[in-house]
C-alpha cells in the first residue's frame, strides 16, 4: 500500500487554494436560494496549484499506459499515438466547433470528413463510406442493419448470419441486435473457416458472412476468393469486421477480393487514444450496390463547397447523434496524410514482422496450437505450465512486475489458456527483447518456482485481488495509512 497516492482531500490545509477570481458583484443570497441548496466550501479540498498538479501527475503514475511501457494487447491494438494528431485535432477550428452550426461555417470540417472518407475508401477498395458509427461495435451492428435493408428491399425473408468461431466476440451481438440468428462456423486443423463447414451451413436463409481478416489467431484466410464466391453463389453478402486492418495496409484491399461490406476502427488502425470505452469511431465502407442504404447525412462534395446530404429514401436513418466522434477522425486523417501510402504499408511490415519474430522467440516455452506464419498477432497458450499449477492469469500478473501490461488472456475462446500477443508496428526491437526476456523467465520461473507466479503481482502499487469477491461485493473505500 506504501506505493499509493492519497486522496487529494489529505493534502488540504486551511486557506489555501489554486485560483484567483473576481469578486461576486451580487449579494452571495440575491435569488433566495434555500442555505439547505447552497454549496458548502468545506467540502471541497483546500489545495495549492502545485499540490493538484503534482497529486495528478503521482496518480497518473500508478496507472500503466502506452506512453509509459509496452502494451502488448492483442483483442485490441494499444499503439503509440504521435503527439501531433493531438496538436492537430486541438486546432480552434477543429476543437471548437459546433455540430449545429450552419453548413457554410464548418466547410474545413466537411471536406477533411470527405477526404478521409475517399481515403477509407483507397485503402479498402470499397466505393463509399460512413464516418458516422462511433466504435468498431456499433460499425458492425450498422453494417449488419444495412445487410437487412438490402434483403428487405429485395423482399427475402432471411434469418441466418453466419459467424467463424475464430471471429471478434462483438458479432454475434451485432447479429442478434440486428434480428438475425447467428450460426457459429468451426474451424480446421489451421485455423482458418473450414470450407467444408460453412458449404453445410450455407442455404438460401443465409443473410450474410461476417468474416474477422486477419481472424482473433493473427491468420489471414488464405482461401478467402473461395470463399466469397461460396457466399455470393448462395446470393448472401460478405462482411470483413476491419479490426485487424493494421495487418496488411497497403499490400491488399478486401474490395478486391469480394467483400461487400468492412468496418474500420479509426482508434486502432489510425493511431487515436482509446481506452475505458471511448474515443472511438467505426466507420463502414460499401460496395456500390448497398452505397444507398448508408446512414444520413452523406457527405457530398459540390463545386468547392461540402454539404450535409439528409435526402436519402433508402437509408438505414442515423445511428450516431450528429456526425461521429469527429476527433478522432481528425487525429485518422493526420496519421494518414502524415505516413502517405508508403508509411502506411511500412505499418503493416512492421506489425507484421515485431508478432513473427515474437512467435519464434517463444515457441519452445509456450503451446502454439497453430504454428503459422502470423498475421499482426500472435496466439499462444499457457496450457504447458498448467503442470506446475500455474495458469494464463498467473503469467498475466507476474508481467506487470517487469513493467509491462498483460496480453489478452483467455480469448479466443478456441485455444485453451489462451495469450493473445499484438505488440504493433510502434515497438522497437529492445521493447519487444525486454518483452521476450520476461515471458522465458516467467516459463522458467513456472517450472521451479511456481509460487512466484501465484503471488504476483509483488512490485505493483496493489497486489493481487480476489477478483470473484470484488465481482459479488463491490466495496470501495479508502483506508488511511
Amino acid at each position: 500500500m506504501n506505493n499509493l497516492e492519497s486522496l487529494i482531500f489529505n493534502y488540504s490545509k486551511s486557506g489555501r487554494k489554486a485560483y484567483t477570481l473576481p469578486k461576486l458583484d451580487i449579494k452571495a443570497n440575491e435569488f433566495d436560494i434555500p442555505a439547505s441548496e447552497l454549496r458548502n466550501d468545506n467540502q471541497l479540498p483546500e489545495v495549492s496549484e502545485i499540490d493538484v498538479v503534482r497529486h495528478f501527475i503521482r496518480l497518473s503514475t500508478l496507472n500503466h499506459h502506452v506512453d509509459k511501457g509496452f502494451y502488448p494487447l492483442g483483442s485490441c491494438t494499444m499503439k503509440y499515438n504521435p503527439k501531433i494528431n493531438e496538436d492537430i485535432c486541438r486546432l480552434d477550428g477543429f476543437a471548437t466547433i459546433h455540430p449545429l452550426q450552419p453548413e457554410e461555417t464548418i466547410q474545413g470540417a466537411l471536406k477533411l470528413m470527405f477526404e478521409l472518407e475517399r481515403y477509407l475508401c483507397a485503402i479498402s477498395g470499397m466505393d463509399a463510406v460512413s464516418l458516422q458509427p462511433a466504435a468498431g461495435a456499433q460499425g458492425e451492428l450498422t453494417s449488419i442493419m444495412i445487410v437487412r435493408k438490402y434483403f428487405q428491399e429485395k423482399k427475402e425473408a432471411r434469418k441466418k448470419v453466419l459467424i467463424p468461431d475464430s471471429a471478434h466476440g462483438t458479432n454475434p451481438a451485432s447479429v442478434m441486435l440486428s434480428g438475425y440468428s447467428a450460426v457459429e462456423i468451426k474451424s480446421n486443423e489451421h485455423g482458418l473457416v473450414d470450407l467444408n463447414n460453412l458449404e453445410k451451413a450455407l442455404d438460401n436463409e443465409v443473410a450474410c458472412l461476417m468474416l474477422t481478416v486477419p481472424n482473433t489467431l493473427g491468420l489471414f484466410e488464405k482461401e478467402i476468393e473461395k470463399i466469397a464466391e461460396m457466399v455470393h453463389k448462395k446470393g448472401a453478402l460478405l462482411y470483413m469486421d476491419g479490426a485487424n486492418l493494421n495487418a496488411y495496409l497497403g499490400f491488399y484491399r478486401p474490395g478486391d477480393t469480394g467483400f461487400d461490406l468492412i468496418h474500420f476502427n479509426l482508434h486502432k488502425t489510425f493511431s487515436t487514444p482509446h481506452g475505458g470505452g471511448g474515443p472511438g469511431a467505426g466507420p463502414i465502407g460499401v460496395k456500390k450496390i448497398l452505397s444507398q442504404y448508408l446512414p444520413v447525412p452523406v457527405i457530398e462534395k459540390d463545386g468547392d463547397r461540402y454539404k450535409l446530404n439528409y435526402n436519402r429514401p433508402q437509408t438505414i436513418g442515423k445511428v450516431q447523434g450528429f456526425y461521429g466522434n469527429f476527433g478522432v477522425m481528425v487525429r485518422a486523417y493526420t496519421y494518414i496524410r502524415m505516413l502517405g501510402a508508403d508509411g502506411l504499408k511500412e505499418v503493416s511490415e512492421c506489425a507484421v514482422i515485431n508478432a513473427n519474430y515474437i512467435r519464434k522467440a517463444l515457441e519452445n516455452h509456450y503451446n502454439l496450437p497453430y504454428n503459422n506464419i502470423c498475421m499482426h498477432e500472435c496466439v499462444f497458450s499457457g496450457a504447458n505450465l498448467k503442470q506446475y499449477g500455474v495458469k494464463t492469469l498467473d503469467i498475466a500478473k507476474r508481467l506487470l512486475d517487469f513493467g509491462i501490461h498483460a496480453p489478452t488472456v483467455y480469448f479466443p475462446l478456441i485455444v485453451p489458456e489462451a495469450l493473445m500477443i499484438e505488440p504493433t508496428e510502434t515497438e522497437s526491437k529492445e521493447s519487444i527483447d525486454k518483452f521476450i526476456e520476461a515471458m522465458m523467465q516467467i516459463a522458467q520461473e513456472a517450472k521451479e518456482n511456481p509460487q512466484i507466479l501465484k503471488d504476483a503481482p509483488q512490485k505493483t502499487p496493489l497486489r493481487r485481488l480476489d477478483e470473484v469477491k470484488a465481482s459479488r461485493e463491490l466495496n470501495i473505500k479508502y483506508v488511511k495509512e
